[in-house]
C-alpha cells in the first residue's frame, strides 16, 4: 500500500503539523483522529486493513491530521476564550493550509469527504457543516456535536460558529447552505451499548435540530450491544462507505 509521511510548517498555528496519506488515489478522505489522538492512530488501529481493498483499487486515499485537542478541547483547566481561538486556528489550518496540500496531492479535482470517530465525529461534522462547499459527504461515528460539556457552557461568537447544534438550529430556513447540504450525503452513527451513552444523547441532539431544518441526513442507531470502540467503528465505516461513495 501507497503511504506517504508529511510534516509542513503551519503559519496559523506557527509550528509544524504531520499528516500521513494512505493509497495512491481515489476519492480523497479528510480523517480525524479521536480525542487526543495522532495522525498514524488509523493505521495502528487496523483502519487500514478494513479499508485495504478501496486503497489498493485506487478508489480511496486517506489523509489523516493531527488535531491539537491538547490545547483545545481537552484542555479544560485553560481558560475557554483563548481555547476556542486556538481551536479556531487550527480550523484556519485545516481548511487553508492543509485541504489545499490534500487537493495537490490528490489531483482528481473532487470534493472531499470528512470523517472521524468520538471526537472525531465532532471533529468532522462541524468542518462538513461549516464548508459544504469543501466537503461532499461526512461520517461521523460516535459523536457529540455540541460544545456545552467540551467548554463548560461557555458561548461567544467563536464557540457558536463551531457548535454546529446551535449554529445549524439559529441558521435562517433560507440559508444557501440548507440546499447545499442536501446536495451532499451525510450520515451518522452511534451505538447504545457501553460507553456511548453520552455519544446517544449528542446525536440525538443533532438529529432533532437537523430534522427541523429540514436537512436530510442518515441518522442510525445500532443496537444496545454496539460500544465505543474501534472493532464497531470498522464495521460501520464499511457499511456507510458505500452509499457516500455514491455505490448503492
Amino acid at each position: 500500500m501507497h503511504k506517504q509521511y508529511f510534516k509542513e510548517y503551519s503559519a496559523h498555528l506557527g509550528r509544524d503539523m504531520e499528516f500521513n496519506v494512505y493509497g495512491h488515489g481515489g476519492k480523497p478522505v479528510l480523517v480525524f483522529p479521536c480525542q487526543n489522538g495522532r495522525f498514524f492512530d488509523w493505521e495502528g488501529f487496523g483502519m487500514l486493513e478494513t479499508l485495504g481493498d478501496y486503497l489498493e483499487q485506487g478508489r480511496l486515499q486517506l489523509f489523516c491530521a493531527d488535531t491539537i485537542d491538547g490545547e483545545t478541547l481537552s484542555n479544560l483547566e485553560g481558560n475557554p476564550y483563548d481555547r476556542i481561538r486556538r481551536h479556531e486556528a487550527w480550523y484556519n489550518y485545516i481548511v487553508e493550509e492543509l485541504v489545499p496540500r490534500i487537493r495537490e496531492l490528490n489531483g482528481t479535482g473532487q470534493d472531499l469527504l470528512v470523517t472521524g470517530f468520538s471526537m472525531g465525529a465532532y471533529h468532522a461534522g462541524n468542518f462538513f457543516f461549516r464548508r459544504p462547499d469543501i466537503f461532499d459527504s461526512v461520517i461521523g461515528l460516535s459523536g457529540v456535536y455540541d460544545t456545552a460539556a467540551m467548554y463548560g457552557g461557555y458561548m461567544d461568537e467563536v464557540v457558536y460558529a463551531n457548535d454546529p447544534c446551535v449554529s445549524i438550529a439559529n441558521m435562517p430556513d433560507d440559508h444557501p447552505y440548507i440546499a447545499l447540504y442536501n446536495s451532499r450525503r451525510i450520515v451518522f452513527c452511534v451505538g447504545q451499548g457501553a460507553w456511548e451513552e453520552p455519544l446517544l444523547e449528542g446525536t440525538r441532539r443533532l438529529d432533532a435540530v437537523l430534522r427541523d431544518k429540514g436537512v436530510h441526513a442518515w441518522i442510525d442507531y445500532w443496537g444496545y450491544d454496539v460500544n465505543h470502540d474501534w472493532p464497531w467503528w470498522r464495521k460501520q465505516i464499511r457499511y456507510f462507505l458505500p452509499y457516500v461513495l455514491g455505490e448503492v
